[in-house]
Order: C-alpha cells, then sequence, then structure tokens
C-alpha cells in the first residue's frame, strides 16, 4: 500500500506541473505578460496560439506519465525481490538475516533472489578464494579459440 502511494504522489505532482504550465500558457495569452512587464501596448489576444501549446503539452504530459508509470512499477517489481543466502538460506529482510520459516511466518509476499549474508561469507571465504583461484588457472591452460 506504501509502494502505491507513492506511485499516486509521484504522478500526482507531475500532473500539477504540468496543470500549472498550461495554466501559465493561458495566463500568457489572457494577459499578456510578456507585454506588461516590457511595459509593450497591450494587444488582441491570439487563442489559437495557447490552445495548440496545450495540445503539445497534453500530448508531452500523456507520454511522460505513462513512461513514468512503468518505471515506477518496474522500481516496485525489483524492490520485491528477496536476498536468499546460498549456503545457509537465510533471507535479509530489513537489513535483518533471518532463518527463511521465520521469514514465511511474517507473511511477507516476494520473488527470491540469491546472495550471501555476512556470516557465510566469513565461513567460506576461503574456499570462495579457491574457487576463483582454480577457475583463472582452468581459463588460462585453454586455448582461445
Amino acid at each position: 500500500m506504501k509502494k502505491t502511494s507513492r506511485l499516486s504522489k509521484v504522478l500526482s505532482y507531475q500532473s500539477f506541473g504540468f496543470l500549472a504550465i498550461i495554466a501559465l500558457c493561458w495566463l500568457n495569452s489572457l494577459l499578456g505578460l510578456p507585454a506588461l512587464v516590457l511595459e509593450d501596448s497591450l494587444g488582441v489576444a491570439d487563442f489559437k496560439s495557447p490552445i495548440l501549446q496545450m495540445l503539445l503539452i497534453l500530448a508531452v504530459w500523456l507520454l511522460v506519465s505513462a513512461s513514468t508509470r512503468r518505471t515506477l512499477e518496474r522500481l516496485r517489481q525489483l524492490e520485491e525481490f528477496l536476498h536468499v543466502c546460498a549456503w545457509c538460506h537465510r533471507i535479509d529482510c530489513k537489513n535483518e538475516w533471518m532463518p527463511m520459516e521465520k521469514f514465511l511466518e511474517q507473511g511477507l509476499e516476494a520473488t527470491a533472489s540469491h546472495g550471501i549474508c555476512p556470516d557465510c561469507l566469513e565461513k567460506h571465504a576461503e574456499s570462495l578464494g579457491r574457487s576463483k583461484s582454480a577457475a583463472q588457472l582452468v581459463a588460462k591452460e585453454i586455448p582461445a579459440i
């Protein structure tokens, strides 16, 4: 629910910004803002130009809004991945590594991804180093094709 409200909040701010731009375009044509600032004579308002500006801004608004929605939904999807230790299968949940059973008891829904917790990294650092060295030796011995 928190992530959905973040999406709504971002889209609301974005919509407010585009509405403000449209309002400024109309105010510019109605009041002749450059004429007021530069003390030029006021002329008759031309409504063709603001309508075209508004349509262009609306088109950009729709494109940006759709792109923002897709990006934020993808971000929400990526934030749902879990980090699971490849050795002990503990899960990193809010910077706390807990057993999978405890995590599942909490009833959280997310897709799993693999990683390594700090304790297992410390335990298996030496064997990881040997594996990496062995892989590098094998790669050197195999001739390039």
